[in-house]
């Protein structure tokens, strides 16, 4: 994907908010997500993050500012779902990126007009950005298989498959929520050590997962595979995901068949989309080391090869209940990129249709949990601190093995080198509430 003038660093907005340093949502950027003012009732409307503010799409698309291909697109983009306008692709997307652009920089002609279109990010609350006909979570990061598979054997290797194909099951929709989720801790089956017999009870070992979310555009009609030349045309854009996991649930139900109350509880994603377009400066290459198997065909390209990764830092903060009581704020637990996972967003869609499987616009995938080679670079808590055997600090004295009432999950990430504009994902926040009686 070619850069253009939209990932020019050096471009303005005429709104000083997005041209603060360190920001998330610049110029450059032009994130979607869905959101009505807070407490108001309100119907719910595509909107654009800029600065400190959002960009209330379906005002725009009143005010008759744009014109043409990129008033098509901004209607489809406004409505109280984005799943006509991720259906609409790369074309429709680009024209209203552009135009935006176009509208939001500094010296743009309409600035009052664009001006009364926005809300203060402050002032908004978020629903989730798209019908999910699906949700699919892969497991991709062979630091994060290897990390956990040691934990409890150490020396021991992953099954062979895993260096094969992206390994995924299919997940539910009625739990996915969006950033501020919250959640009871979930009831299960779990076998405690030395017992002869499963015990029905709460959650003994929350875990989060530090995941990518990437949003289908559109679909394809069943029994025709999508190639991983064209693997990215279908792809609407990237945000942030917790697949929270309850650990002793999951270690107990999981064979033969996978988790499965061990997940369905609760699936938390942050509100902004990020699109391929904004994420250009950032890709990288996809790499495999030489002595691993190198994969089929179907899964491998010369141009994935190029620049089928991208570099995407994300962090994991945890906030407990006395953090916030003491006010101390949360505390950082671990750091990484995504450029270390083991199979790419393109590979995970070409594979997931390449038996006949059809995606529609609004599906969402989980890239599975993100961790690094290096020490502190783990996007789960059981790598952490080991299957809580060796409690990690989370400031103030607080130890975690796994996660209590109370906690709060914060998911960070954002893209930043030099000579491109640094550009964010927002948050993805969930907390834990205590189980149900």
């Amino acid at each position: 994907m070619a850069l253009d003038h939209t990932h020019d660093p050096q471009a303005r907005s005429w709104l000083a908010a997005a041209n603060a340093a360190g920001g998330d949502f610049p110029l450059q950027n032009l994130p979607f997500a869905v959101l009505r003012r807070r407490g108001t009732g309100e119907a719910w409307r595509g909107a654009v993050a800029i600065g400190d503010q959002a960009l209330d799409l379906a005002a725009l698309a009143a005010s008759g500012l744009l014109k043409g291909d990129a008033q098509d697109a901004l209607a489809l983009a406004a409505e109280p779902a984005l799943n006509r306008f991720m259906a609409a692709g790369p074309g429709a997307w680009r024209a209203l990126r552009h135009a935006l652009f176009a509208l939001l920089r500094e010296g743009a002609p309409g600035q009052d007009q664009a001006r009364a279109c926005l809300l203060p990010l402050a002032d908004v609350e978020y629903t989730l950005p798209a019908r999910i006909g699906d949700y699919t979570d892969f497991y991709t990061s062979l630091d994060h298989a290897l990390n956990c598979l040691r934990i409890m054997m150490p020396g021991a290797d992953i099954t062979p498959n895993f260096r094969w194909l992206p390994q995924a099951y299919h997940g539910r929709v009625s739990t996915l929520g969006v950033s501020g989720q919250q959640f009871h801790r979930p009831l299960g089956q779990a076998m405690p050590p030395g017992a002869s017999a499963p015990v029905f009870r709460p959650c003994a070992a929350m875990d989060y997962e530090c995941e990518l979310a990437f949003w289908i555009g559109p679909g394809n009609a069943q029994g025709h595979p999508i190639p991983i030349a064209e693997a990215e045309h279908h792809l609407f854009g990237i945000g942030l995901l917790n697949d929270w996991s309850a650990r002793d649930i999951q270690a107990w139900e999981m064979a033969p068949l996978g988790p499965f109350h061990a997940k369905n509880f609760a699936t938390t994603v942050s509100p902004w989309i990020v699109t391929l377009d904004a994420l250009a400066p950032y890709r990288t290459a996809w790499t495999r080391p030489a002595a691993d198997p190198q994969p089929l065909p179907y899964l491998d390209a010369p141009a994935h090869r190029a620049g089928g990764a991208f570099d995407i830092r994300l962090e994991v903060w945890l906030e407990s209940e006395e953090a916030r009581q003491q006010g101390r704020g949360p505390a950082r637990l671990s750091g990484t990129s995504f450029r270390h996972q083991y199979w790419s967003a393109a590979q995970m869609i070409a594979h997931h249709t390449a038996g006949g499987c059809a995606l529609q616009p609004g599906d969402l995938l989980g890239s599975g949990t993100i961790s690094g080679p290096g020490p502190g670079e783990a996007g789960a808590l059981i790598e952490l601190a080991h299957g809580g055997r060796q409690p990690v600090p989370v400031g103030g004295g607080e130890t975690r093995g796994f996660l209590q009432d109370g906690d709060t999950v914060i998911l960070r990430g954002w893209c930043e080198k030099p000579g491109a504009a640094r550009i964010g994902f927002g948050e993805c926040r969930g907390t834990v509430l205590p189980a149900r009686a």
